[in-house]
Order: C-alpha cells, then structure tokens, then sequence
C-alpha cells in the first residue's frame, strides 16, 4: 500500500531518517517506512504549488498513486 508523505523539505535525509526511527507521529505507527519516490523542485513556489495540486486536488495524487503502483508491480520505471 502506498501512504503518501507530502511536504517540502530542504533535507530529504533528515526527513527520512527521522520517520525511519519513529520520531514523526504521524509516520510513526506506519513503520517501517520506504522511501519510493520524491520529487525535486528549484524554487520553493514550485514546492508549495506541486503540494498543493497533491493535497488539495484528489485526481492529481489519484493518478501519481497509479503510476507508482504500476512501477512497483513491474519492478522498474515504465
């Protein structure tokens, strides 16, 4: 099953190793956690609008949700 984390962040690696070691309560009864796909922005104004489409929009994380299913069902990018 796929639970999406949605948020910006400047350190990814932090943020990760931080819901790996149960430190988030909302990741922390999820564990363990993975780590399957993240996207990269340059600007903080296309952070905040992708997550918004992502929260606020159900169709847009709908259909991420689908190709990440279908990814993982064939092992490898489609």
């Amino acid at each position: 099953m796929i639970l999406p984390n949605i948020g910006g962040t400047s350190s990814l690696g932090k943020r990760l190793q931080e819901r790996k070691e149960g430190k988030n309560y909302s990741t922390k009864k999820l564990l363990p956690v993975e780590l399957i796909y993240f996207e990269a922005y340059k600007s903080k104004k296309d952070v905040f609008r992708r997550e918004k489409h992502l929260k606020y929009y159900s169709t847009v994380l709908r259909n991420l949700k689908i190709r990440l299913q279908a990814t993982l069902r064939t092992g490898g990018a489609g």
